[in-house]
């Protein structure tokens, strides 16, 4: 029988950032769940505070050479592969210099949102599900960490439904805290309608007026886990019969355990 395939698409993990709590969450998931008999992937950013000599990185050549379309302009996709200290892992790194060869992540030195993270966010995106694509590699689950991925259910659902790389892939959303939309203008709406989305499919990305990057992710979901205790209130409005949900729990060593349960749960439907 084989195994059941996780993919973990992720804005920060430890050891190559230590951002939030989503960074170490995102360290130790995908090692606990390989150990218990799944097959993994995690994709992230290759943010420019990464050490590629450090953490050993190195082109993959077979998977480089896409390129992106964002709000009409075409950007080079560069994949690299760590592989995770202590682990038989991979992490597989997006990259493109414009988008991620910064000094810092999300903010520049003064502390303010870089005007194009909508821009990056989408480049993230989109390059995660082509890049998944090319590896020829159906996940029955595919697990999202953080604002950052939060286009990815709508493009499963709308744009990539029908490719048989996913067809039958689930989808998980950990939502956290951490967002960071407060400078997201009705332009975000335009530059993440990829393929054939019109915008009705966007306006789920719209709550009281504003963007909410939570209310789209939530809209196309099979499974929802409440990554930060104060995320409880915007998880309720999207719970039913046929969306999982775990609630907040501090206790990583638990939760983990919990993750599998859910794993295995939506992996069998």
């Amino acid at each position: 029988m084989s195994k059941k395939r996780v993919l973990f698409v992720t804005q920060e993990m430890n050891p190559y950032t230590t951002i939030s709590r989503i960074s170490e969450i995102v360290h130790r998931l995908p090692l606990h769940t390989n150990d218990k008999g799944f097959e993994i992937r995690v994709l992230m950013p290759k943010f420019g505070t990464i050490n590629e000599r450090r953490h050993r990185l190195h082109e993959v050549v077979r998977l480089s050479g896409m390129n992106i379309i964002v709000d009409d302009e075409d950007y080079p996709l560069i994949i690299k592969v760590a592989s995770l200290p202590g682990a038989r892992l991979q992490v597989y790194f997006l990259d493109n210099e414009e988008f991620f060869r910064r000094k810092f992540i999300f903010h520049d030195e003064d502390e303010k949102p870089f005007e194009d993270n909508m821009e990056r966010m989408v480049f993230f995106c989109k390059g995660v599900l082509e890049t998944v694509k090319k590896f020829g590699w159906p996940p029955d689950v595919i697990h999202c960490h953080g604002w950052m991925t939060s286009l990815i259910p709508l493009y499963l659902k709308k744009v990539y439904k029908d490719d048989p790389v996913f067809q039958y892939s689930k989808i998980v959303y950990s939502l956290y805290d951490q967002v960071l939309q407060e400078n997201f203008t009705d332009k975000f709406l335009e530059i993440a309608a990829i393929n054939n989305l019109e915008e009705a499919d966007m306006e789920v990305f719209k709550k009281d007026g504003k963007i909410d990057l939570h209310n789209g992710a939530l809209s196309h979901v099979d499974g929802i886990v409440q990554g930060s205790e104060t995320v409880s209130e915007t998880v309720s409005d999207f719970v039913n019969d046929e969306v999982q949900s775990l609630d907040y729990e501090e206790d990583i060593e638990v939760l983990l355990d919990q993750h599998i349960e859910l794993y295995n749960k939506m992996s069998e439907e």
